[in-house]
């Protein structure tokens, strides 16, 4: 069976420098699959190549493909990439602020999405917006309608970004840092909304984020992405109960909860490189507290894991894990 969204040796470029090297995942209908790493990782680099907007930040692939339904997005024309972003692929983007125009009312910049995509008329467009807005939990939704961004709370203007996103009756929704700036119990509504559209309607959720907190709540499966590259893709339940990769170890420590249980709050210590700075052999061994000679040398290479998992360390065949 044909994955809805696939990943295969994707690099991405600026210029002569490789930003994402080799990243590769898939992501079924009706699945969640969490993106997740530091700032910097390459995380919303990702998912700007696989909505094709690359080319507004200068980048471009270099090799590998993408492929969505069985078709290879690195090989179309902007006119059918144009087609499929906003229609079949949704995509909430991390600051609401940044993906609604401040002098067009909230109503009109959903209802276009509905009429560019499913060709519905000016009528039923609104119909299918105040319908949307209804499901996503926004109070009377035809006064929120007719508000202007700035009218709204940050939480409410994520809800409106989520309905521009539903507009087009998507079958995948890349969702980057969805969370970011609201309050807990905002978050929660948030991810709540996510996922129950994702069971309800069967779409599948790319859902990136830096806290692993949401991915143990939510998600089917993790890739674990650092400095360009795929460091551990596996099971959610796999990750928590025994990660692989130093990394992983790492990022999970790095909750509060597993952090406090552990004597307090714990970091990482280093920052994630610029790609101008990337270090030979694995990307993650100058702040490994496991590394090994190789690690400095050699790239590590993936391996399967007992549970159908993959990760990419030395430290795998050295039967260190």
């Amino acid at each position: 069976m044909t994955s809805l969204l696939s990943l295969s040796q994707l690099s991405v470029k600026v210029g002569r420098t490789r930003l994402l090297d080799g990243v590769g995942f898939s992501l079924e209908r009706g699945e969640i699959l969490g993106l997740v790493g530091e700032s910097g990782s390459g995380k919303s680099l990702t998912a700007l190549a696989i909505t094709g907007l690359l080319p507004l930040i200068g980048a471009s692939v270099a090799e590998g493909a993408i492929r969505f339904d069985g078709a290879d997005l690195t090989r179309m024309t902007d006119r059918e990439l144009r087609r499929l972003r906003g229609g079949r692929i949704g995509f909430v983007m991390q600051n609401p602020m940044t993906a609604l125009d401040p002098v067009q009312r909230v109503g009109g910049q959903i209802d276009v999405v509905s009429r560019l995509h499913l060709g519905l008329s000016a009528s039923a467009a609104r119909s299918r917006t105040l319908d949307l807005m209804t499901q996503l939990r926004i109070p009377d939704a035809g006064a929120v309608a007719d508000a202007y961004p700035h009218q709204l709370s940050g939480g409410m203007k994520q809800r409106v970004v989520i309905a521009m996103a539903l507009a087009g009756d998507p079958d995948l929704i890349i969702a980057d840092e969805p969370t970011t700036a609201l309050d807990v119990t905002v978050q929660a509504q948030i991810i709540q909304i996510l996922t129950t559209l994702v069971r309800e309607r069967g779409l599948a959720l790319l859902l990136i984020t830096h806290d692993m907190g949401v991915v143990a709540q939510v998600c089917d499966r993790v890739a674990v992405l650092y400095a360009g590259r795929i460091a551990e893709e596996r099971s959610v339940a796999g990750i928590f109960s025994n990660p692989a990769h130093p990394y992983t170890r790492a990022l999970i420590g790095c909750i509060p909860q597993e952090a406090m249980e552990a004597g307090g709050l714990r970091g990482i210590p280093g920052s994630v490189p610029t790609a101008a700075t990337y270090p030979a052999g694995c990307r993650f061994h100058p702040r490994c507290v496991s590394a090994i000679s190789q690690c400095a040398i050699d790239r590590p290479k993936e391996r399967p894991l007992p549970d159908g998992g993959t990760v990419a360390c030395h430290l795998a065949s050295a039967g260190a894990l």
